[in-house]
């Protein structure tokens, strides 16, 4: 009889963000950045487990607290500026294969930079990778710059399109649908992360979320209006 794959939850939280120091245990919205993840992961109806990997030990103690497992350090050399978010897995799923997990599981990397994902979201994307069976589901947001609109520069100054095509009008209302990557929620069978060492391989499947939940906090404007979203949703829940 077939087993049933396990669903692993992967908060992947470093030390050492240069960027905004502290990020990922800085509050926001009166948690640590890091708490808005883990309580959408323990509030999924797909995730069997939520794992922390991290290297931090002021990370590992709010995880706890918040009520993720830390049964791991993340390596070192894993936890650097230029660290591969690949290698992260393969430890993460080295681990799980240690510790009895199989090669059909499916590991889904929560980052915790996308606090204003829901955790209908995570079980969207799962849902989605286990009824077609996908090697992987990516979350993506709507691009907020389309790429027929993207230019770049020659050395005489003139403009020139990254994207050529064949359309004769500009309205942004007719151009076709354009989404990008937003790092709320990747899921990954195992196995193919192990064959494939991409988390990205062949017939990836997207998972569209909208602009609203695909905040990805990268500098301290967007930590701002991160705080300011999650004010207004808290205020707004309260009124209801």
């Amino acid at each position: 009889m077939r087993r049933n794959p396990a669903v692993i939850g992967l908060v992947t939280a470093r030390g050492g963000s240069k960027g905004i120091p502290g990020k990922n245990i800085r509050l926001v919205a009166g948690k640590p950045l890091i708490a808005h993840t883990i309580e959408a992961a323990k509030a999924s109806r797909r995730l069997d487990r939520v794992i922390v990997s991290t290297d931090d030990d002021a990370i590992a103690r709010v995880a706890l607290q918040w009520g993720a497992e830390v049964p791991f350090r993340r390596p070192a050399e894993l936890a650097g500026d230029t660290s591969s978010h690949l290698d992260v897995l393969l430890h993460a799923a080295q681990w799980w294969e240690d510790h009895g997990g199989h090669g059909d599981d499916y590991l889904v990397t929560l980052q915790p930079t996308s606090p204003l994902r829901l955790p209908a979201d995570i079980d969207g994307a799962v849902e989605l990778a286990l009824s077609r069976e996908a090697e992987a589901v990516v979350g993506v947001g709507p691009a907020l710059a389309h790429p027929y609109m993207t230019k770049r520069i020659d050395e005489r100054g003139v403009m020139i399109s990254f994207i050529t095509n064949d359309l004769n009008y500009m309205r942004r209302q007719d151009f076709p649908p354009a989404y990008i990557i937003n790092g709320a929620v990747y899921v990954n069978r195992i196995a193919a992360i192990r064959r494939d060492r991409t988390m990205f391989p062949a017939e990836t499947l997207a998972y569209i979320m909208p602009e609203s939940r695909s905040l990805d906090i990268d500098t301290p404007l967007d930590l701002t209006l991160c705080e300011l979203m999650l004010r207004d949703a808290h205020h707004a829940k309260k009124a209801a």
